[in-house]
């Protein structure tokens, strides 16, 4: 019997805050992040996970990093919002109620600004909320650290690319195990 907090596969999805080409030179890492978050898209589309992908005043920072873009499924609607928190987008709402899930796997920066009020907003209206830590950044790494406290405060779950993936298959017998594997090894 698995605990209420593992992640389950049919009650599961992604989304990618914010992740644009804007902060690429503006946020250490981000290249590496954008990788990361490319991995866990991989993943996610092999599981057949839903996912949902926001952009923040695209006008002004531009859209989805291409690592990432490229990984998304070609009937993706990105979402565009000028709320920092992605629930302050109506759409967002509808695609994440549509799809019915408890759990939300949520990675994206900034960690202190747009992760950190969606977080919230996602724990205020009773989701589970596992934080991908490795898919998250800001532009300084103390913004990023106290924006995992707080989440971690108020509710939310830590988790990383590869134990979220290992705990949505669950068992070594998984048919796509070895393609999961293979992603993070």
């Amino acid at each position: 019997m698995a605990h209420h907090n593992t992640l389950e596969l049919n009650q599961s999805a992604l989304v990618i805050i914010d992740m644009q080409d804007a902060f690429r030179t503006k946020l250490p890492g981000f290249a590496e992040i954008a990788e990361r978050i490319s991995v866990m898209v991989q993943g996610a589309r092999l599981l057949h996970l839903p996912i949902i992908v926001t952009e923040q005043y695209p006008k002004g920072l531009g859209h989805t990093a291409a690592e990432i873009k490229n990984a998304l499924p070609s009937e993706i609607e990105v979402i565009e919002k000028t709320a920092f928190s992605s629930c302050g987008a109506a759409q967002f709402r509808t695609q994440l109620e549509a799809i019915g899930t408890r759990q939300v796997l949520v990675c994206g920066i900034e960690a202190h600004i747009c992760v950190n009020q969606t977080v919230h907003d996602l724990l205020a209206a009773n989701y589970q909320v596992h934080v991908l830590t490795d898919c998250i950044g800001a532009r300084e790494e103390n913004n990023k650290q106290v924006a995992i406290a707080k989440m971690t405060a108020s509710g939310a779950i830590l988790c990383s690319i590869e134990m979220a993936l290992f705990e949505l298959i669950g068992d070594a017998m998984y048919p796509e195990f070895k393609r999961i594997q293979a992603l993070v090894r």
